[in-house]
């Protein structure tokens, strides 16, 4: 792994002495909150000093190449930089259930999944927690750490941000949720979402490439992205893989998901308050031939 490199060179430190820093007046996300949370004051996303999580498991539900055959060692982080009001997890990234732990001890997660031989430790919801993933993965390498990290984001990120994962990231699993502000504002509470999610995307597909396998059909390195249709056509998935097309290239690798239910505050918001028709789903596959786009998954 090239964080390795990273940490003997002290270049790792070095970052995470940065990303602390950013702390102190929060702006790791686009909200620029300004709480210090080197105080444990709290900012939007919920978080403050120390990581809080809400499991830390193998999972093997992701996409094939990043569970595999054993499971991807998967850490959900409590809290979350959006405000989504379908959110099917929002028990932890709403009502920020979960534990805090040390970056001590969310090192000590790390190893242990690793012995329990997962694929890679793939990091949910990562975003706001940064500054302490990056201190538990400097104490975790001299205990013998060596998985990819997979970055499973909302995508509403900054680029400033995400440059301190470079080299340290092998994949990036980021959301692309909208093609217009509006509807992100209006479902998300992410103002200016649509140029943010872009702009970090491309910084991801700058570090890491497209999606690379090795002989058994694992993800050793590069960008998948998921995009979770909406009911009525209010994720814009016409305009998002048109961009991505045109902007990342038709090799992109892209996870089109079908799974969207009412869940949180859907019910009571016009327009989201029904599951998915099939036609809707079949629309949107449709438009990945359109677009050329051959490389992902489409769900049953």
């Amino acid at each position: 792994m090239m964080y390795l490199d990273l940490y003997q060179s002290g270049e790792l430190l070095k970052r995470i002495r940065a990303a602390y820093r950013r702390m102190k007046a929060c702006d790791l996300c686009p909200h620029d909150c300004g709480v210090n949370r080197l105080k444990d004051e709290r900012g939007i996303c919920g978080a403050g000093l120390k990581p809080k999580i809400a499991s830390a498991s193998v999972h093997t539900g992701e996409e094939p190449p990043i569970s595999g055959s054993r499971g991807s060692g998967t850490i959900f982080f409590t809290g979350c930089s959006l405000k989504c009001r379908f959110c099917q997890n929002f028990p932890i990234s709403q009502l920020l259930n979960g534990e805090m732990i040390t970056t001590t001890a969310l090192a000590e997660r790390m190893l242990r999944l690793q012995k329990q031989g997962v694929h890679n430790i793939n990091l949910v919801t990562p975003t706001h927690f940064l500054p302490q993933i990056l201190a538990a993965l400097w104490l975790a390498i001299p205990r013998g750490f060596h998985l990819p990290i997979v970055w499973n984001s909302s995508g509403y990120e900054k680029v400033d941000a995400v440059r301190f994962l470079d080299g340290i990231v092998a994949i990036y699993l980021p959301d692309m949720k909208y093609a217009d502000d509006e509807t992100s504002f209006r479902l998300s509470s992410a103002p200016g979402y649509c140029e943010i999610n872009r702009s970090a995307v491309i910084e991801m597909l700058r570090q890491v490439g497209h999606l690379q396998l090795d002989n058994d059909d694992l993800a050793v390195k590069g960008l998948i992205i998921r995009h979770l249709v909406l009911p009525k056509r209010l994720a814009g998935t016409r305009q998002t893989l048109a961009w991505i097309a045109a902007n990342l290239g038709t090799e992109t690798n892209i996870s089109l998901m079908r799974q969207y239910f009412p869940a949180y505050l859907a019910l009571e918001t016009a327009d989201i308050d029904r599951k998915i028709a099939e036609e809707e789903y079949d629309d949107a596959a449709e438009l990945l031939e359109e677009f050329n786009l051959q490389n992902g998954w489409v769900q049953d």
